[in-house]
């Protein structure tokens, strides 16, 4: 695949125009369909990509798994606990080993420097599976899913109630490149970081979309597109699964919550999901749920980020 992205890594949305995201989620949408054809392309036929989990994982394990395999390449699945970095080896010299052995790494770390210093010390792609600060391939699949749901992006409203964390921190910086509107709703104290806002506001001004911060959930989703949500204590946190769920309790997403958003409004989660913390079986189950259809698109997603990267 001819790309002039080759050879980028892929740590955070903001590092992409819009033009390069649209490219990503067109060739998303094109191995899709191929996909579904029986016509997979092994784009990254002999070659080898290391996938680093220093975080437990299923759907990002077995898509990109699975995306390598079916790109022809081979998935070397490594958990950081069975390397040598558990005895003190560096992050430096894990990299320029590794870019020595194969054409990229995928790492699902707890902290986003570890990718950058990855990114740092290896001469090829590193492409970030989840860290505290961003998710971005999850974001970027979660675009395709609302294009595929609602036809465009552009002016799509897309509401994200619950914790401002790495998934929200995606949703504002890639919707806000893309042309969505995105408003947030969280507990005071929980909001996503005024840098990312920051980041956000910066880039709506150049594709029109608008930025809205709130407490107020309702105001939130009120003629939202898409509602979106995420569990309220993520990996590491949860030492204060008990405090957090008195906390999120008024932001559930629940069938009330649903009749202040638009009659055709989709209901999206990043999973896993405790369902009857932060959503209702009804919903998640319900007509409005786009769940699963959304994390198959993880798939996909990943497939066009590896090729055109790799």
């Amino acid at each position: 695949m001819a790309t002039k992205l080759r050879g980028r890594s892929f740590l955070c949305l903001k590092d992409f125009t819009r033009e390069e995201l649209e490219e990503f989620i067109f060739q998303a949408e094109k191995m899709k369909t191929d996909h579904y054809a029986g016509k997979d392309e092994k784009f990254l036929d002999g070659k080898t990509v290391a996938v680093l989990f220093e975080k437990p994982s299923t759907r990002t394990r077995i898509s990109f798994a699975v995306a390598i395999h079916e790109l022809g390449a081979l998935p070397l699945v490594l958990e950081t606990s069975n390397m040598q970095l558990i005895r003190g080896e560096t992050i430096t010299d894990t990299a320029k080993v590794l870019e020595r052995y194969v054409h990229g790494i995928v790492a699902r770390v707890y902290e986003h420097r570890t990718l950058k210093e990855l990114a740092a010390n290896a001469s090829i792609p590193v492409i970030n599976a989840l860290s505290d600060y961003s998710h971005p391939c999850q974001a970027l699949g979660d675009f395709l899913t609302i294009k595929e749901k609602k036809g465009t992006l552009k002016g799509v409203k897309l509401a994200y109630v619950g914790d401002g964390n790495n998934v929200a921190n995606s949703l504002l910086i890639g919707g806000s490149i893309l042309g969505l509107d995105v408003s947030i709703a969280s507990p005071k104290g929980y909001e996503p970081s005024k840098e990312v806002v920051e980041i956000a506001n910066s880039f709506a001004k150049f594709s029109n979309s608008r930025i809205f911060i709130t407490n107020d959930p309702y105001e939130a989703v009120k003629d939202a597109d898409v509602i979106y949500t995420d569990v309220w204590a993520s990996m590491g946190q949860e030492a204060e699964h008990e405090k957090r769920v008195e906390i999120f309790r008024p932001y559930q997403i629940n069938s009330e919550l649903l009749k202040h958003a638009k009659v055709d409004v989709i209901v999206m989660h990043c999973l896993p999901a405790h369902r009857g913390e932060e959503i209702t079986d009804e919903v998640l189950d319900g007509p409005h749920s786009v769940v699963f259809d959304q994390a198959e698109n993880r798939l996909h997603i990943q497939k066009a980020i590896l090729a055109l990267l790799i």
